[in-house]
């Protein structure tokens, strides 16, 4: 298919697939039959895999959909709501549980949790009671569905404490109530989590009540946390939460009989055994009254978890283990690579068209050269082809070799894009080249995409038509170049070059946590944006200032960014090529500056950027917890030892190790007085 035909069906097939996934994820109406959507789908993957260079970054093969909504107010989350990290194998697991073991630099434990098919749902307490019920969204605004949550029997709506804190949890209908239900209803629904996500968005509350929904509670973010998951769990639990009963906690280090009494329907055991707690759970799925696509791997010790921090996507400590789906079995054609805007190189096997789960498989990612490398995999061979999570095409393994004597394919030493030599970075390898094409390609599209700076008029066809002539070198030319000479290029006209220009200009108004994610660092998303500017780090010139002292300290204690965020933010700012970037683009006008939101509260923010913790008892303060909230509303994070990143603690009465600790690391001591004066209720 040629280029130009291909970018017309490309965009035909993204139109219709946003649309499907808007009734699919927000009013929970499968328009198509998941075989026609799976077809669609797997058209798109291909032609973008045949046509990398039309691929854009808001493709709907790049993004899931939200579950927003316009008839459900819509409501910030307080907490961060990331999606996970994904692994397909018992190796794989054990590979990242050794990694994140290793990064932290001390002996964890893991607790195993099975990954309901469901719908995610945060779950607001203030005073005991439940104030707010709220859809997981995008990950920072989701939709407040309160009333219909209420209907549930398992939701508690009242507490045994007074206590202000949130809970995540998943919302879903059991197989056992599923058929009897849905066999009422005109248009049945698809499956339960369908089911459950379209009574979740009712209008009408007392319909919501007619369907009999259940809860699991998974995580608690009480103030001042809990020392481990467990003991979350355990507090969970004494307040009245429903949790899931099948769990695991393995750990080489920790005491197993005091785990076993505290939760005597878990399987606990060595690290060694989560792979058979795998398996295990693999055989039970089919038996369950509730559906599960996975099981859920996360750090016990939440001490743990501060310092191993999160991406813009993800968690580092925890992942999804997802279940294996059918395989097929094919021949490959051929091996490609493809230039990622990083410099990124990734092999691709083009398959033999094989069926699978009715979807149709051409093309496969084979990662880096290791992955290649541990199957032995060579131009040829038959093979093993999986979907994994029913989504990514994988090879699994090599059947048979071929019979013409083709070797063990090897990566190319040189760029196909600009020709320079390969570099190996790690398990990668890249092309070093910041000029070339294909990444400077990849720049851009990523800059100008729907979900970055969202520039009207500029997709695939006008990026190639940009680079190939010279037009743009790179991203800050975009604020340069002249739309009109596009005039003289076929397919560009006077319509066209308006819509570019008006595109250009209405991105100058993108704020500050648009702006940061859309250059394009690694792991620096729209997270860490609002992280930094809710901390008090909207400022790109406080942030060079930083990066060119070379201190991560302010960074690392902002909570949700760990040591990894906070390294790669200052070494790409420390670029001379990003500084020349970022002053280019401050000439042209964008925004690189931008103030806190506003908190709920309306408190100043005089604590942000702080890390507090308490001990001892104080008069004003009962519980003292109470203390550690007020710290909270006005921008602080509260952790639960001190450390070397703590910088103040707030000692009363009776105050015992931890101020011993808070002076030797010289570590700021607050009394309750000085406390009462910082808050003005002197």
């Amino acid at each position: 298919m040629k280029s130009a035909e291909a970018a017309r069906r490309i965009a035909e097939l993204s139109r219709l697939l946003r649309e499907y996934q808007h009734a699919y994820h927000v009013l929970a109406r499968p328009l198509v039959s998941d075989r026609e959507y799976d077809r669609l789908f797997d058209e798109l993957v291909r032609l973008e895999a045949e046509h990398p260079r039309l691929a854009r970054g808001d493709s709907p093969t790049q993004r899931i959909g939200s579950d927003l909504t316009q008839e459900l107010p819509e409501v910030p989350h307080t907490l961060p709501v990331l999606s996970l990290d994904k692994a397909y194998s018992d190796a794989e697991v054990a590979a990242w549980v050794g990694k994140t073991a290793k990064s932290a630099g001390e002996r964890l434990s893991f607790v195993c949790e099975e990954k309901i098919d469901g719908s995610s749902i945060v779950l607001y307490y203030e005073e005991g009671a439940l104030a707010r019920a709220v859809t997981r969204g995008n990950g920072l605004v989701g939709n407040d569905v309160t009333a219909n949550v209420k209907t549930i029997g398992a939701v508690p709506l009242r507490l045994p404490e007074q206590l202000t804190f949130a809970a995540r949890g998943e919302i879903f209908l059991p197989l056992s109530r599923f058929a009897a239900v849905n066999a009422g209803m005109e248009e049945p629904y698809a499956n339960p989590r369908n089911l459950a996500a379209g009574t979740l968005r009712r209008v009408k509350s007392r319909e919501a009540a007619a369907v009999p929904l259940d809860i699991f509670v998974y995580e608690g973010f009480f103030s001042p946390p809990a020392a481990t998951h467990r003991e979350a769990l355990e507090r969970l639990a004494g307040l009245g939460f429903r949790l899931n009963p099948a769990a695991g906690w393995f750990s080489d280090a920790g005491d197993p009989d005091a785990v076993r009494r505290a939760h005597p329907t878990w399987t606990v055991g060595r690290l060694a055994d989560i792979g058979a707690f795998l398996a295990a759970e693999r055989g039970r799925r089919p038996r369950l009254d509730y559906e599960i696509d996975g099981i859920v791997v996360k750090v016990d010790e939440l001490s743990v978890r501060e310092r191993l921090g999160a991406t813009g996507h993800h968690p580092r400590w925890e992942i999804a283990y997802k279940f294996e789906s059918p395989e097929g079995v094919t021949t490959v054609t051929a091996v490609e690579v493809q230039v990622g805007r990083t410099g990124r190189i990734t092999p691709v096997a083009r398959v033999e068209p094989v069926k699978i789960s009715g979807a149709t498989i051409s093309n496969v990612t084979l990662h880096n050269q290791d992955y290649v490398d541990l199957l032995e995999l060579a131009v040829g061979d038959r093979v093993a082809v999986s979907r994994r999570g029913d989504v990514i095409p994988a090879v699994e393994r090599v059947l048979e070799k071929n019979e013409v004597g083709t070797t063990t394919w090897r990566m190319p030493a040189a760029c196909p894009s600009c020709g320079r030599p390969l570099a190996r970075q790690g398990a990668h390898h890249f092309c070093v080249n910041y000029d070339c094409p294909d990444q400077v390609r990849g720049r851009i599209s990523f800059f100008v995409a729907r979900g970055q700076m969202d520039i009207a008029g500029i997709g695939p066809e006008t990026v190639e038509a940009l680079v190939s002539r010279g037009l743009v070198r790179d991203v800050e030319d975009l604020y340069a170049f002249d739309p009109a000479t596009l005039l003289e290029v076929a397919g560009f006209g006077e319509k066209k070059v308006e819509q570019i220009r008006q595109g250009i200009a209405a991105s100058r108004r993108q704020p500050f946590r648009v702006v940061l994610p859309s250059l394009g660092m690694p792991d620096i998303g729209g997270k860490v944006a609002e992280l930094l500017i809710d901390a008090g780090w909207g400022d790109i010139d406080r942030l060079l200032a930083l990066a060119e002292a070379g201190t991560p300290e302010p960074l690392l204690a902002i909570h949700g960014i760990g040591g990894r965020t906070a390294e790669v933010l200052l070494r790409e700012l420390a670029s001379p090529r990003m500084r020349r970037r970022v002053e280019r683009l401050k000439a042209a006008g964008l925004s690189f500056r931008e103030e806190p939101r506003t908190p709920p509260s309306g408190l100043p923010q005089i604590f942000a950027g702080q890390s507090w913790c308490v001990t001892g008892s104080f008069e004003r303060f009962q519980p003292r917890n109470r203390a550690m909230e007020e710290v909270e509303k006005r921008g602080g994070r509260v952790v639960s030892s001190v450390t070397s990143k703590t910088t103040h603690l707030l000692a009363g009465e009776g105050a015992g190790s931890k101020l011993a600790k808070a002076r030797e690391l010289g570590v700021t001591v607050v009394s309750e007085a000085g406390f009462l004066e910082m808050l003005g209720k002197v």
